[in-house]
């Protein structure tokens, strides 16, 4: 049977790479007799990357206004998949489109939902590489997505994976993770990874630090998306619990003489109740919007496998 895949790829001022990647994924995909499309979404480019891709064929180029980031390019790219199976790649010529059998065929032998390539033997530099191991020792406290390297790009998913998902910020590293909390299942191989022959890398720690906050997010997300309340108003009644506990010692204090302008008591007995007012106020209203936003989109805190009826 003749597998249907989708190749997503963004680019942003590659076009040292982008004919030359157009040709490996087409000989991969006809070598393996898949129906395949091949989708690059220009992230506002200012070289002749949207020039040279408009001339391959078979295409569809999605061009942006501008620069609006790697995520958004995922997002139009995933959006714009027709096949069942989406695969996305960077656009640098630094993932291996021969991979690509390798995913499908694990992806299927273990009938996952995704699999992530991990790029065991990275040919980046020292800088690089670092910030990248740092980041995937926060990525396996905060939120535990159960592969080795969150940010490959060289991912397979099945379509319906992204129904309900949409992508912003630099979500685009946590895509599983996003999933796992969703119960998708996820799988990971190991890749070819190979080092840049043309164009300049896009990263910097801006994005790095984007990453990071995101990555607070995805935690939070995970967490307490369907129950804020416990985290917020948990917080709140724990700092009124304290604050009584402040008006206690306070009221203690000044029946035993000590003059109350003297006592940093009063002060931290009413800082500690409103904040603590404010958190648990904060808790509910969170969760108002919450089961807002769960009734009012396609959205669900649950993701149905298959329905079975005899």
């Amino acid at each position: 049977m003749s597998h249907q895949v989708s190749i997503v790829i963004p680019v942003y001022n590659e076009e040292g790479n982008v004919a030359e990647l157009h040709e490996e994924v087409k000989q991969v995909c006809e070598q393996n007799n898949y129906t395949y499309e091949v989708i690059f979404i220009d992230d506002g480019s200012s070289d002749n990357t949207v020039a040279i891709a408009r001339q391959l064929s078979p295409v569809k180029v999605i061009q942006f206004r501008k620069n609006f980031g790697q995520t958004a390019a995922m997002d139009a790219g995933i959006k714009a998949a027709q096949y069942p199976y989406i695969i996305t790649m960077d656009g640098d010529r630094q993932n291996d489109p021969t991979d690509i059998p390798k995913l499908i065929a694990h992806l299927e032998k273990h009938d996952y939902d995704i699999v992530s390539g991990w790029r065991k033997d990275r040919k980046d530099n020292f800088s690089k590489h670092f910030v990248s191991r740092g980041a995937n020792f926060l990525r396996k406290i905060l939120i535990n997505d159960g592969i080795q390297d969150s940010g490959c790009s060289l991912k397979i998913y099945k379509k319906e994976c992204f129904d309900t998902l949409n992508l912003y910020g630099e979500m685009h590293r946590f895509i599983p993770a996003l999933l796992r909390i969703k119960g998708f299942t996820i799988g990971e191989v190991e890749v070819n990874h190979r080092a840049r022959t043309a164009g300049v890398t896009k990263y910097n720690w801006q994005r790095t630090i984007k990453g990071l906050i995101d990555m607070v997010s995805v935690w939070f997300w995970n967490k307490f998306a369907t129950r804020p309340l416990h985290l917020l108003g948990g917080a709140g009644f724990f700092l009124i619990i304290l604050g009584v506990l402040s008006g206690i010692a306070t009221l203690i204090s000044f029946f035993s003489g000590q003059g109350m302008s003297e006592s940093a008591w009063p002060m931290l007995t009413m800082f500690l109740t409103l904040t603590g007012i404010q958190l648990f106020v904060s808790g509910l209203i969170a969760d108002i919007m919450v089961k807002s936003y769960f009734e009012n989109t396609e959205d669900r805190p649950y993701s149905i496998k298959e329905i079975i009826e005899n």
